[in-house]
Formats: structure tokens, sequence, C-alpha cells
């Protein structure tokens, strides 16, 4: 368990490379929820392996990065239906946290993010629907990102909610996740970025020492060049915003799920069962009201971005909770992390975590969203970013 920190699904599951390309000699593990042919998927649950085939064919994302020259080499943990931001499976146990084992990984794609963080692949491809890269990728002190909703083709992975899924990918390093990036997203036009906007809203759900260290580094990047503003996001509180997100992706849920769940009746672990209960309450008479703040939502930031802004914020409320905190606490935190996750979330725009500070030895994770496609310039950018940090 310690030597491979507990990341895998099953590490027996390797692909060679197809050809020859940009990411020949590099490593990559995926969250166990993309077809292989020949696998099961797991989804991180027992239930699901049982009642599942093995796919016929292996997922397009996949197959764009063999035929770059990477190799896979295993498929990772990942939270119940990816349907959590902890990443502690009730079934197939909680991966290492490497940077510091008394907290949690994050989830849903925690095996992906221990696996990179602990150097036992180069990166690692996950799924983020709420917060699924960019939270483990934050407690783990890692590179994520959740990319413009639809831009990386999601066909033969596992959905949770369909309108919010997307692929994303982890790195211990700016420029590998770049290089992902540029294999994943087909080429973009050309510009720069000019604005920089801090979001008040999301910076007063931070923890004080959080707050303070990841101001202090981003003090250090080179970013006179942009003008810099301050912006509240939802005069009406990023709480409604979550809530909107909540609504939409439960209904979802169950609408994806709701009948695999009725005839086989899985053994869910604690927080996850309570989830997929709730979800089976809601009908489409009770979300029309937050299908139109969804769309006012994404024209708000839509507007504020255009091309040429990114907005700053924290990616979670501080260092990853502790190991088997009560489910009531977690929700607590999970509610606090959902306000910030939800604002890319809902209006399908990309962001990318950067692991920029550490609290007591523990990293705490700094987020940029700039507009939609704007995915290959933002991950450019940051690149330039970090390589002139001082």
């Amino acid at each position: 368990m310690v030597k491979d920190f507990g990341a895998y699904a099953d590490k027996q599951v390797v692909l060679e490379p197809v050809s020859a390309g940009e990411l020949s000699g590099l490593s990559f593990a995926v969250k166990d929820v993309f077809a292989i042919q020949g696998h099961r998927s797991t989804a991180g649950n027992p239930d699901w392996l049982k009642t599942h085939h093995a796919a016929k064919k292996t997922a397009p994302a996949l197959t764009s990065l063999l035929h770059a020259g990477a190799r896979l080499e295993g498929t990772t943990i990942t939270d119940e239906l990816m349907y959590s931001l902890n990443g502690e499976n009730f079934h197939y146990g909680t991966p290492v946290n490497p940077k510091d084992p008394k907290r949690i990984p994050g989830g849903s794609s925690c095996g992906s993010a221990v696996a990179v963080a602990a150097g036992l692949a180069d990166f690692a491809i996950g799924t983020d629907t709420g917060g699924s890269v960019r939270i483990p990728s934050s407690y783990c002190g890692i590179y994520g990102i959740r990319p413009t909703h639809d831009i990386v083709q999601i066909d033969d992975v596992i959905p949770l909610s369909k309108s919010f899924d997307t692929v994303g990918w982890m790195a211990r390093d700016a420029s590998t996740l770049w290089k992902v990036g540029r294999v994943l997203i087909e080429a973009e036009e050309d510009g720069s970025f000019t604005r920089m906007i801090m979001a008040e809203d999301a910076w007063k759900l931070i923890d004080r020492e959080a707050k303070e260290a990841l101001l202090t580094e981003l003090h250090k990047w080179d970013t006179d060049s942009l003008e810099q503003s301050t912006a509240i996001l939802a005069e009406e509180g990023l709480a409604e915003w979550a809530e909107t997100f909540r609504m939409l992706q439960g209904r979802e849920i169950w609408q994806e799920h709701g009948e695999w769940i009725q005839t086989y009746n899985p053994t869910f672990g604690p927080g996850i069962a309570e989830r997929f209960q709730w979800a089976s309450t809601l009908a489409d008479t009770d979300i029309s009201p937050y299908l139109q703040k969804r769309s006012m939502i994404t024209e708000k930031v839509e507007k504020l971005l255009k091309d040429d802004g990114v907005l700053i914020l924290p990616t979670a409320p501080g260092t990853a909770p502790l190991l088997n905190l009560p489910v009531e606490e977690l929700e607590v935190r999970r509610s606090r992390t959902f306000q910030l996750c939800c604002i890319a979330g809902l209006t399908g725009l990309p962001q990318v975590n950067i692991p920029l500070a550490e609290v007591n030895g523990v990293p705490v994770g700094l987020s940029i969203i700039a507009g939609k496609r704007q995915d290959r310039k933002l991950l450019k950018w940051i690149t330039q970013l970090e390589a002139n940090r001082v």
C-alpha cells in the first residue's frame, strides 16, 4: 500500500504507445471510468463492476495520448460513480496523499492525483464535473485543469452529469500540463491576456492562513503588464450559484444512473448513498428556475472575461481536511468548496489549479479561470508565468 500510495485500481492495465510523438517517454495513469478495450471499469463501486461488461474499444481521449507517444500504466481509484470531492472510497480504500498522509487526497479523481503527486506517473487523466480534478490537484500539490466543456472528447467515459462532465488532466509541472493540452485540444486563435481580475467573493471563502500564503506567492508573478481589478461575481452570493449547480447536477445524475440504482440496489458508502437518495427526489419541475439562472451566470462571467481576461481565485477553502472526519463536518467543507468550484462548472469555462503555496508544509492551490475555449492560451501563459516567478 505504501509503495504505490494506494492510487491504482488496476496496475496491470498497460497500453504501449501507438507511435512516437510529443509525449514520447512519458507515462500516464487514468481514472477507472474511461473505456479501455477488454477492461471492465469499476467506477469506484464493486456493484458497478459486477453489472457491466468489458469495453469494446478504448476512449478516444486515451487513444490520442497513445498516438502522441505516451504509455498508459494503470487505472486509478475514484470516488464511487465520481459523486464526491473527498477521495475516501468505502470499498477500495483511500489513496494516500503524498504531501500529508494524515489528510484526504480529494476526489473524485483521487487515485490520478496521488499517482502524479507520488511520482508514479508523469501525468494522469481524470474527469471533472464539480471539482474532481481541481480539488485533488489542490490537496495533493500538483497542477490540474478542468478544460472548456466539450473541448476534449469525452466519448466512452462513464458519465456523472453530462452537461458538466469534462476530461481533465494533472501533472507535477506546468510544462507537462501544457504539453498534454497541445495533444488533447485543437489549436485555437492566438492572442494574449491583458486583464487580471480578483474574484472578491471567492476570496472570502478561504481560510486566513491559506489566503495569506497564496497572496504572498501571487505577488511574485510578473503581472505588471496586465490591467488589474477586482470584481464581485455573485451579488446574490456564491451560495446561490452553488445551489444552482447542485440542483442541476443532481437531476442529471439521477436521470443518468437512477434506473441502474433501482435495478441493482448497489451498496454505497457514507455520504455517497445520501447524495444519490437526495438526487432521486428531484423532478424536472424542481430545476426549471435553475436552468434560467445558469444561463444568466454564464452570460455574466463570459462578458466579464471575454477572450483577454483571467479570473484569480483560490481553488479550495484551504488545505486538505484530515482523514476520517465525520460526514457532517465534511459536508460543511464541501459546501464552501462547491461555491468555489461551481463558477467554472456552471459556465463551462477552463480552470487551472496551480500548486502555488503551502501552509505548514501542506499544499494550497490557486486557480485561474479564462474565457471560453482559451484553454491552450491559458496553459501556455501559466507555463510562462511559473518560469518567470521570482
